[in-house]
């Protein structure tokens, strides 16, 4: 299975500025498999040590962190030694021993030349947690579920995701029904890797949906395990409630519809909680269309998605028979599958600061706006092919952005001030927007 991270990952081993790495992301989006392939594919030599219930790694990092210290001791763990040139030292569930993330600081600072890669499950909250650490003496790589490209390409499309990299655009409409059919069987199969690999192997949609059933019950078996006692039937409530909040007209995130009179201070730490985990993504709402969009965030409302579309229709108890009825699959429960997987795709670009945006009165919604660091796009979500586009309008009228976006399942297709983006190339939005500017500037 390709993952695009490997490539990163081969940047950062290059790196004359590198530092340790920590990979962040949810629970069983592949970050263990991943560092493993990394080292058997770029290293002579790889030593895996996975921190959970490991007695001996705590008591080895429980007294100073002398990085000689701590090398030697690896050494007698992993019964052979490490060559700071091609040795992969890999810490898994690192959260697991506090100190461990300590050391990576002293690793840094007094011995750059080993290569170590670090991940845990839980490890956003172990960083929001008031764990001691090295604030600037590490780099981040987030990884999630498959993205739609990798999806392409675990399914056998490499040719067809090589094409919407080349953004061959007559090509890709001569054969838009191969990435129609594949883009229903991701949006039942999502990006989790387990149930990518089953359906790659078995083609069978009941086992896909027993693996995402495990999948969803270890996460609330990570409630009750990880999280703060008080807090674990608020996380539950928050986690449950999504589905029905994305299935709203406005997917605005409501606490009412989480209980009946509830208010955001009794529940904002369950929200944290869940961000942490990387199990869902808080898209905040902004008033006005600045660069930095950050600088126009308003912290009291939100849409929260979860990580992977896959999960939102087991949650919702999606039927494959959808997959047979035309484009259907799309519009379902309001457009929220299709809402969600674009988040989704978005959430994988670097750099990309994702929002939303409303006016004060409400009257004009766009479903997402991106920052690029150069520009700030529009992007309306259309999960048909009727393609008005009033907010759109609106808020073009308002901000004269250089680019708008519309993704919906027509053609692409560019008019004066609007380019249609084909919802299974809304992974390319990024860099469609650097080659449109690009080719606006040379042509002035």
């Amino acid at each position: 299975m390709y993952r695009i991270a490997i490539e990163k990952l081969n940047s950062w081993k290059e790196s004359k500025r590198r530092k340790p790495l920590i990979i962040e992301g949810a629970r069983q989006v592949g970050k263990t498999w991943l560092m493993k392939e990394f080292g058997r594919k770029a290293y002579t030599d790889t030593i895996y040590i996975n921190f959970d219930s490991n007695s001996r790694m705590a008591e080895l990092f429980a007294s100073d962190l002398n990085t000689n210290r701590l090398i030697m001791g690896l050494e007698l763990y992993a019964g052979r030694k490490i060559n700071p040139d091609n040795t992969l030292l890999i810490f898994d569930e690192v959260q697991e021993v506090p100190r461990a993330l300590s050391s990576l600081k002293y690793f840094y600072e007094d011995a750059p030349q080993y290569h170590i890669v670090c991940a845990g499950s839980l490890l956003g909250i172990a960083l929001h947690g008031g764990t001691s650490f090295p604030v600037g003496k590490v780099d981040f790589l987030s990884l999630y579920p498959l993205s739609f490209q990798e999806f392409l390409m675990a399914v056998g499309g490499e040719r067809f995701a090589e094409l919407l990299r080349m953004q061959d655009y007559p090509m890709i409409i001569s054969f838009k029904q191969t990435y129609i059919d594949a883009l229903k069987q991701y949006y039942f199969v999502g990006g989790m890797p387990e149930a990518v690999q089953s359906f790659v192997e078995e083609k069978d949609f009941n086992e896909v949906r027993d693996i995402q059933k495990r999948i969803l019950a270890a996460y609330e078996q990570d409630f009750s395990k990880h999280a703060p006692i008080e807090i674990v039937p608020k996380i539950r409530m928050i986690w449950n409630s999504i589905p029905s909040q994305l299935a709203k007209e406005n997917k605005k995130f409501i606490y009412g519809l989480v209980r009946e009179g509830g208010r955001a201070k009794e529940y904002e730490t369950a929200i944290m909680w869940l961000c942490d985990c990387g199990l869902v993504h808080k898209v905040s709402r902004v008033n006005a269309a600045g660069i930095p969009l950050k600088a126009y965030e308003d912290l009291k409302a939100f849409k929260l998605f979860i990580v992977d579309v896959g999960l939102l229709g087991c949650m919702t108890g999606l039927r494959q028979i959808t997959l047979l009825d035309g484009n259907d699959l799309f519009t379902e429960f309001k457009g929220a599958l299709t809402e969600q997987y674009v988040c989704q795709q978005l959430k994988t670009i670097d750099d990309l600061g994702v929002y939303y945006y409303t006016n004060d009165r409400g009257s004009c919604e766009v479903d997402f706006i991106v920052d690029t660091g150069e520009q700030i796009v529009p992007v309306e979500v259309k999960a048909e092919v009727n393609l008005k586009a009033k907010s759109l309008r609106t808020y073009r009228e308002k901000f004269e952005p250089e680019i708008s976006v519309r993704t919906s399942m027509a053609d692409y297709r560019k008019e004066d001030w609007l380019v249609n983006l084909p919802l299974y190339a809304v992974g390319e939005i990024a860099s469609y927007i650097a080659k449109f500017r690009f080719l606006e500037i040379e042509s002035h």
